[in-house]
C-alpha cells in the first residue's frame, strides 16, 4: 500500500514505522522538521516538510496516488480538514482521522470520518483493566464503544446455560472453548467450569452483566 501520514508525533512516528516495517511505502508529512526525529533509525519511508493543509505538499506526499491515509497530528480541527480533503477531493480509499481532544468529537462525526480516539479509547481501556480484572478485554472496537472480553467460567457455572448467564439483550457470545476445542455456541449450551467464553458488549452492558454474575461466582 501507499500511505500517507500527516504528523509526526509520537503516535504518527510509531504509526510511519509499523506501516513501514509491514512491507507499506510510506510518506511522513510534517510541518516542522525535528519532528522527524521522532521516528525509528530503522524507518526508510520519505518525509516531507510543509503544512498538511496545502494543496502542494499533498501533491508532493503522493495523495492522488494514496491507498490510505493517516492524519494523526495534535490539532482536531487539522485532522478533519486533512482528512475530508483526502476524502471528498482526492477520493483516498481508506482515511483515518485521530480525534486528539475528546471534546472535538463532534467536529469529525460532521464529516463523517473513520475516528479513532487515543485519548477516549485509553481511558476506556484503563478503567476497564481497573474494574474488570474477570473478564479480560481481548479487544476494543472504535473508541472504546464495543469490546471483546475473555471469560474462564467457574464452578459455580457448571451446568448453567449460555443464555441463563449471557442474555442476548445484554452481550453477544461469539465462542465458547473448552479443552482447546473451540465452537460457535447455542444458547442451550451447558457450561463447563473452565470453558473460556469470548463475548462483546459495551461497557455499560458489561457493567450490568458482571452484576449478573457475581451472585452466581458468590453462590
Amino acid at each position: 500500500m501507499n500511505v500517507i501520514v500527516v504528523g509526526c508525533g509520537r503516535m504518527g512516528a510509531e504509526l510511519a514505522y509499523q506501516l513501514y516495517r509491514q512491507g507499506n511505502q510510506v510518506v511522513v508529512i510534517d510541518q516542522s522538521t525535528n519532528s522527524f526525529d521522532n521516528l525509528d533509525p530503522g524507518f526508510r519511508g520519505r518525509t516531507i516538510e510543509g503544512d498538511g493543509l496545502a494543496q502542494d505538499v499533498l501533491n508532493r506526499a503522493g495523495m492522488p496516488e494514496a491507498d490510505g491515509v493517516a492524519v494523526v497530528t495534535n490539532s482536531d480541527v487539522v485532522n478533519a480538514v486533512i482528512g475530508h480533503v483526502a476524502q471528498s477531493v482526492y477520493h483516498v480509499p481508506k482515511v483515518i482521522v485521530r480525534n486528539y481532544d475528546a471534546r472535538w468529537q463532534s467536529l469529525h462525526d460532521v464529516f463523517g470520518s473513520v475516528v479513532v480516539s487515543s485519548t477516549v479509547w485509553g481511558a476506556k481501556r484503563i478503567e476497564e483493566l481497573l474494574h474488570y480484572d474477570d473478564m479480560r478485554t481481548v479487544f476494543s472496537m472504535g473508541n472504546g464503544e464495543v469490546a471483546l472480553y475473555e471469560f474462564i467460567a467457574p464452578e459455580t457455572c457448571q451446568g448453567c446455560t449460555l443464555q441463563d448467564l449471557f442474555p442476548p439483550d445484554i452481550c453477544r457470545v461469539a465462542s465458547v472453548s473448552r479443552a482447546g476445542h473451540a465452537m460457535l455456541p447455542e444458547d442451550e449450551l451447558l457450561l463447563h467450569a473452565g470453558d473460556v467464553i469470548h463475548l462483546s458488549a459495551t461497557p455499560a452492558n458489561m457493567a450490568e452483566l458482571r452484576a449478573r454474575l457475581i451472585p452466581v461466582e458468590e453462590a
